[in-house]
């Protein structure tokens, strides 16, 4: 496995990131994942490299990259209750500097980034995220229909935009959602949105979780939720790379 350090141009400079993919076999699918409000830190980059294992090329930008590199803020080893409303203090400024306008200024850097490695197949890629990384990534998949064949998002404010953002999407769709972050109504409104929006998506709630579960440095991790959510993610990306990888 190979792990290196990248710098993405961007309209705002340089974006600090890194990518994770496999020794041999190139070139590989590619995945543009997005971290969790929390950023790059080593959860980040072991899911990455689980990702990377079953032969795709894995970018992980720093979202934040106009705050300083990753880590933006200091975070402790884990991210338990305690610590929480200190951390949110420093980090919801970022993320509410983090306009819409910025996340598709840098969504079309970073998808222009990691279609030129050459390491990374020719054709759509698929497209990850985590707690507001899901949005971004929903955004990216959004305005780059044809580009993105494939979107997952995992307890994430994928609806924050409204119901009529989702039209357009192209790339067939996987929602994983924390139980405490919405209801069943609420998933059936998200539902009817994607029907109207002629997706090919499953979207569910995944049972006894809290906002984020895939996280394993805090206290909202579930395992179970985790193995799920690869249940989900790894069939997704056959699907969608079947026969190039």
């Amino acid at each position: 496995m190979t792990v290196t350090t990248l710098r993405i141009p961007t309209a705002d400079g340089h974006a600090d990131a890194f990518a994770a993919f496999p020794d041999h076999g190139a070139p590989h699918p590619g995945v543009l994942m997005y971290p969790d409000g929390f950023g790059i830190r080593p959860v980040l980059r072991d899911m990455a490299c689980q990702l990377a294992a079953h032969g795709y090329y894995v970018l992980v930008p720093n979202p934040f990259h106009r705050h300083g590199p990753a880590p933006v803020i200091d975070l402790p080893e884990h991210i338990g209750e305690e610590a929480r409303p200190a951390i949110f203090a420093r980090l919801m400024p970022l993320i509410e500097a983090h306009t819409k306008e910025r996340v598709l200024s840098d969504a079309d850097a970073y998808l222009r980034f990691l279609t030129a490695r050459p390491e990374v197949a020719a054709g759509p890629v698929a497209v990850t995220g985590y707690c507001i990384g899901g949005l971004l990534a929903t955004r990216t998949a959004v305005a780059h229909p044809g580009r993105v064949g494939a979107l997952a998002a995992f307890h994430a404010p994928v609806a924050a935009d409204g119901p009529d953002s989702l039209a357009g999407l192209t790339a067939e769709v996987h929602f994983g959602h924390a139980e405490s972050d919405l209801t069943p109504e609420t998933l059936g409104e998200l539902d009817k949105a994607l029907d109207a929006a002629g997706v090919t998506c499953t979207s569910e709630i995944y049972p006894g979780t809290v906002h984020g579960f895939t996280m394993s440095d805090t206290d909202a991790f579930d395992a179970a939720a985790l193995r799920l959510h690869w249940d989900r993610l790894l069939p997704l990306l056959g699907r969608t790379f079947a026969g190039k990888s």
